[in-house]
C-alpha cells in the first residue's frame, strides 16, 4: 500500500486499525482528509473464529471484515495504511510527530486518533489459553448464543462473577461458578446463588482440558471433574500502550477491571488535539459499538479541523 510518511502533514494519525479505527478511517476519508491509519495487524479478535451483532455482518470472521473494511476505506484516495507500531508520540495540537518501529522519520499530522483496543490478561490457569476464543468467552452478547442450552462453567475471580452469571441465564440455565479458590463471593452473593440452584466450586483449577479448542472438562485440584461445553469469564483489560497515559490523557479504571483513556461523549481526551475511540475509551466491547465510537469520534474531529480553518482565515 501507498506509504507516504514524511513527506506531509496528515490532518489525522489513527493508531490502531480495529473496527474503530477503520470506522473513523471511513468516515474522515469521506471527509476529504489526509488520514493514515497505523496499525501492527495483531487485533485482540485475532483468536476469534466468528464476530457477531453487527447488522449485515453477522457471523463475518474478524478477517474478512478487515478485508472489506480496507477495501472499502481505499476507494478514498485521501487514506493511507501503514502496517507499523508506534514507538512515541512529540509535539502539540497540530503539529504532532509519531516515532514508528520500523522508521527513522516521524509522521506528522494535525490531530491524534487512539483507537488501538485492549488487551486481554487471561486468568493464571493451566490450559486457558488453548479454548480462548473458541469455546472460552468474556461477551454473552458476542457468543451467548452459540453456547444456548449448553453446560457452561463460569469462572469468577473477580466481584463481576454475579452479574456475569446473571447475564449468561438468559442464555443457559446451566449454569456452574468457579471461583478457583478465590474469596471473591460475599455471603449474601453466595445465598443469592444458592437460590437460583447455580453450583459453586471454589476448588482450585488444576487445568482445563481439550481438544482442538474445544473444551471437555475442568479439572481440580480436590474436587470431581465437571464437564462442560463453554467457559465464561471476565478478563482484566488494560491499555495495549502507555502513549496516551505518557502525553498527558487521563487514563482510568471503569470499576470492572477495565482500563480505559477518558474521553467525553465526542471521544475528546483531556489533551488537545488527542482523541479515543473504541475499547481503548471504554465503550461496550462489541464490533458495532466500536465502529460507531470511530464514526463518532472522527465527526468530532473534522469539526475541530474545520473550526480551527474557519478561525484561521479570520485572524488574518
Amino acid at each position: 500500500m501507498n506509504n507516504k510518511q514524511g513527506d506531509e502533514m496528515y490532518d489525522v494519525a489513527i493508531i490502531g486499525g480495529g473496527p474503530a479505527g477503520l470506522n473513523a478511517a471511513l468516515v474522515l476519508g469521506r471527509s476529504r482528509r489526509r488520514v493514515v491509519v497505523i496499525d501492527e495487524e495483531l487485533p485482540r479478535n485475532a483468536v476469534t473464529r466468528e464476530s457477531h451483532g453487527f447488522l449485515t455482518r453477522d457471523g463475518i470472521t474478524p478477517t474478512e471484515f478487515r478485508r472489506i473494511a480496507k477495501e472499502q476505506i481505499l476507494k478514498y484516495p485521501s487514506v493511507t495504511f501503514q502496517p507499523d507500531i508506534v514507538k512515541s508520540v512529540t509535539g502539540k495540537d497540530g503539529d504532532f510527530q509519531l516515532q514508528l518501529a520500523g522508521s527513522e522519520v516521524a509522521v506528522q499530522s494535525r490531530k491524534l486518533l487512539f483507537a488501538m483496543g485492549l488487551k486481554d490478561v487471561l486468568p493464571d490457569i493451566n490450559g486457558i489459553s488453548e479454548v480462548y476464543g473458541t469455546s472460552a468467552f468474556v461477551c454473552p452478547f458476542c457468543d451467548g448464543w452459540e453456547l444456548r442450552d449448553k453446560q457452561i462453567s463460569v469462572i469468577g475471580l473477580n466481584d463481576l462473577s454475579l452479574h456475569l452469571l446473571k447475564l449468561l441465564s438468559g442464555w443457559t440455565q446451566k449454569l456452574t461458578l468457579l471461583t478457583d479458590g478465590s474469596a471473591v463471593l460475599s455471603p449474601d452473593q453466595r445465598s443469592e446463588i444458592h437460590l437460583h440452584g447455580i453450583p459453586i466450586i471454589e476448588d482450585k483449577i488444576e487445568h482445563i482440558e481439550s481438544s482442538q479448542g474445544d473444551v471437555k472438562r475442568i479439572i481440580f485440584h480436590s474436587a470431581p471433574p465437571v464437564e462442560c461445553e463453554g467457559i465464561f469469564f471476565s478478563p482484566t483489560l488494560i491499555q495495549s500502550t502507555d502513549i496516551p497515559k505518557k502525553m498527558g490523557c487521563v487514563v482510568s479504571s471503569n470499576g470492572h477491571h477495565v482500563m480505559k483513556i477518558d474521553t467525553d461523549l465526542m471521544g475528546r481526551t483531556n489533551v488537545s488535539g488527542v482523541y479515543a475511540a473504541g475499547d481503548a475509551s471504554g465503550v461496550p466491547f462489541q464490533l458495532i459499538a466500536a465502529a460507531s465510537s470511530g464514526a463518532t469520534t472522527a465527526a468530532a474531529i473534522q469539526l475541530d479541523l474545520l473550526d480551527a480553518e474557519w478561525n484561521s482565515v479570520q485572524e488574518r
